[in-house]
């Protein structure tokens, strides 16, 4: 299923200042058109709640396996999409996982001890993130091929009204949108 994304480029900003940077996640109105997936670090409890909303819900005394096996390890952070831990564990997870999970910006969100994470899973489902880091473009997808384009165009109006709300000069710093397909040539829109 081909991905359609979008690729903004910032002007008049200095992206060495870290509170330039965008690192946003925004819920799309009309979903990504893909499944997602979702792990669960948690107890038998915790899994118990997210049963049917999780894609896989990891034991704590599993994390180490997981940990010692960079493979498998590297393996987990790539065929999963969002993470969440109950908090008293995101401290192991951290340190055992911090190093696979980190830099790809898939460190977990943190839910309470008893609370139920399943609202949090559902919005992940539809949520893409807004990261540039320090550059000045950088890429998001919006759907799929498969969605109407009047979904995709939803889609698009709600990115962008999220982003230049984030940015310090709202539309005067970006300098350009461009829209395309995973295997299509991109599309200027402003």
């Amino acid at each position: 299923m081909e991905t359609v994304e979008i690729a903004v480029n910032l002007r008049d900003l200095d992206l060495a200042v870290t509170k330039n940077r965008i690192e946003e996640d925004v819920v799309l109105p009309k979903g990504r058109g893909k499944p997602i997936k979702v792990c669960v670090f948690g107890s038998t409890e915790l899994a118990a709640k997210v049963s049917g909303v999780a894609d896989l819900v990891i034991q704590p005394q599993d994390i180490e396996a997981y940990a010692t096996d960079k493979r498998k390890g590297r393996q987990l952070a790539q065929e999963y999409d969002y993470f969440v831990a109950e908090a008293p564990l995101m401290r192991v997870i951290g340190a055992r996982l911090g190093a696979i999970l980190g830099p790809r910006g898939k460190m977990p969100r943190p839910v309470p001890p008893g609370g139920d994470p399943s609202p949090v899973i559902r919005n992940m489902k539809s949520t893409v993130r807004l990261r540039s880091k320090d550059r000045r473009t950088f890429h998001a997808p919006i759907g799929t091929r498969a969605m109407t384009p009047e979904d995709l165009a939803d889609n698009l109006d709600f990115v962008i009204k999220r982003l230049t709300g984030r940015l310090e000069r709202g539309k005067f710093n970006i300098h350009s949108v461009y829209v395309k397909t995973t295997m299509g040539p991109s599309v200027r829109l402003v």
